[in-house]
């Protein structure tokens, strides 16, 4: 790589050696690592992470890292990237190829570069901020959200002490009525939004500086999609998010979730 290159040639190219690492070691049996009863991480993620780290480590050695695994590491300035190096272990490890790796950099105005890959299609979406695009090989095609096919991602992962929204928003008749809905426990689905393949996306938990969410909520910001938290407000102010492709299905989200945001108090 060039010494003039920019952060989203470095971003994609982090995510590329991340994606390498966990493409080839799809399919086997990895090593887990636990993180608590129901959560762990395997050697994929860890080694898909050291990939990304290489990369940032040489070509911004000045910037701050976040890690899923490995935590803090480089400089002390504004610049800091968010690394997820596999969103979707769970699915990556029953064999189930959902599944993303994920790279943000974020300085004092917000995310200025950001990408996700999906290590199975080998499609890489991406934004610089200003734009959104999904690359195929070395074709990049703008992203265009769309509501057409009224499919709505909800995340049900969630504290097991506490309410959560999107267990009881996919049991909703009201929600059932009006979006298909659909679990598949990736982030991938954020970038799903942003390149008009499914209408909405909708999770709970605490969003900001989220190593996991960084990436996707950049793609659909990029991409033109609304991006509030549950109750329709910033998501700095606010918790859990929804990702819409246009305003009407934004709307229509947000009437549906919030008697539930109630319930999950």
């Amino acid at each position: 790589m060039s010494a003039a290159a920019s952060d989203i040639d470095v971003a994609l190219t982090a995510a590329d050696a991340g994606a390498a690492v966990v493409r080839a070691a799809y399919g086997t049996r990895p090593v887990r690592h636990a993180k608590s009863d129901r959560d762990f991480a395997t050697d994929a993620d860890l080694d898909a992470e050291r990939a990304i780290l290489d990369v940032l480590t040489k070509e911004r050695p000045g910037d701050r890292v976040l890690g899923e695994e490995t935590g803090e590491s480089g400089g002390s300035g504004a610049r800091r990237w968010l690394v997820d190096p596999l969103c979707g272990t769970l699915n990556f490890a029953a064999q189930t190829p959902l599944f993303a790796v994920n790279v943000a950099l974020a300085d004092d105005s917000g995310v200025i570069a950001a990408v996700s890959a999906d290590p199975i299609t080998g499609e890489r979406f991406w934004t610089d901020g200003a734009r959104a695009f999904v690359r195929r090989g070395s074709v990049d095609e703008p992203m265009t959200p769309s509501a057409d096919s009224h499919l709505v991602n909800v995340n049900c992962d969630g504290p097991a002490d506490l309410p959560f929204v999107g267990p009881q928003l996919v049991g909703d008749p009201v929600f059932v009525a009006a979006f298909g809905p659909r679990v598949l426990s990736t982030t991938l689905a954020l970038a799903w939004v942003a390149a008009g393949r499914q209408a909405g996306y909708v999770t709970d938990g605490a969003l900001v500086d989220n190593v996991h969410f960084a990436a996707g909520i950049a793609l659909c910001r990029g991409a033109g999609c609304i991006v509030t938290d549950l109750a329709g407000e910033s998501l700095v102010e606010g918790r859990g998010l929804i990702a819409a492709a246009d305003a009407a299905t934004h709307q229509r989200l947000v009437e549906i979730v919030r008697p539930h945001l109630t319930a999950a108090q």
